[in-house]
């Protein structure tokens, strides 16, 4: 079921709610904890939006952590695009298919879904502004039942993404010609308090955006002209910004920022430090 006007960054849950029962509409819960893996599961299980499908993200949202030649590839690869696409079709989602990708963790990993139905192409794919929180406040209860949709038809298309890799961002290091922009928090880009990757630090030149400082108190995004500003003061131009973090999923929030920002054309950089920091011949810096 096409629509003239898709939504393609955000969704309220306000526009959610007359939408949820909409056939051409489907809703993804991307709940997770980097801790406990098992815990985005439980909270589906416990309850989720009406219609909603799971994506687990180390299994759905993310490839083998090995390259063919044995090098790591970072806590969370990008999934093969095969993959990907069964796993769409799975959840019922064709090329006409609105999608509504939702959290309870301010959007860190409902962007990343967000970001791989554009990797293929797919514009028709929101972000609920506010995640599970914002439904609720809105009056919305939950529920325990499992949908077991029809399998979609999805099909790749031009991208509407770009991503580099370890090399890109290595050789530029040289010419600067990019402006690498890290997505953890400050103490972490720092290298200090690392509890998930083995050293601390960050890309030498990097420059630091906590993903949180892109939302409001109460955990919707900043409005685009705010977000417009704030980016403005870190790169001059979006086409020359890469964005990372420590797997390649928060640095996708803030390419869903740049993009509610109307700066478009960043890329990723989806190894992120988790794979720069594998390597002990890449540099690292520390501090701020």
């Amino acid at each position: 079921m096409s629509q003239a006007h898709p939504y393609t960054t955000l969704i309220s849950a306000a526009n959610l709610l007359l939408n949820a029962q909409n056939p051409g509409w489907v809703i993804i819960d991307c709940r997770h904890d980097l801790m406990d893996p098992a815990a985005g599961r439980t909270a589906y299980d416990a309850g989720h939006i009406a219609g909603a499908r799971f994506a687990n993200l180390d299994h759905d949202l993310s490839g083998a952590k090995q390259a063919a030649d044995g090098s790591f590839k970072g806590r969370h690869p990008l999934p093969e695009q095969d993959a990907l696409i069964a796993t769409l079709r799975r959840w019922g989602i064709s090329d006409d298919t609105q999608v509504v990708a939702y959290d309870g963790q301010g959007g860190m990993y409902a962007a990343r879904l967000w970001w791989l139905l554009r990797s293929i192409g797919h514009a028709s794919v929101a972000v609920l502004d506010g995640g599970l929180a914002a439904w609720q406040a809105a009056g919305q209860g939950l529920t325990t039942a499992e949908p077991t949709p029809a399998p979609g038809s999805i099909s790749v298309k031009p991208a509407l993404t770009t991503s580099v890799n370890a090399h890109d961002v290595l050789s530029n290091l040289t010419n600067l010609r990019r402006t690498i922009v890290d997505a953890r928090a400050p103490d972490r880009f720092r290298g200090e308090n690392e509890t998930i990757d083995p050293i601390g630090g960050h890309i030498p030149g990097a420059k630091n955006r906590f993903f949180k400082d892109n939302l409001q108190a109460d955990g919707r995004f900043k409005p685009g002209h705010q977000l417009h500003e704030e980016f403005g003061a870190l790169i001059s131009e979006p086409q020359t910004a890469v964005m990372q973090c420590g797997s390649g999923v928060t640095a996708c929030h803030n390419l869903l920022a740049l993009e509610i920002a109307g700066l478009h054309g960043a890329a990723l950089y989806p190894g992120s430090w988790s794979e720069w920091c594998a390597d002990a011949s890449r540099p690292v810096a520390k501090g701020a």
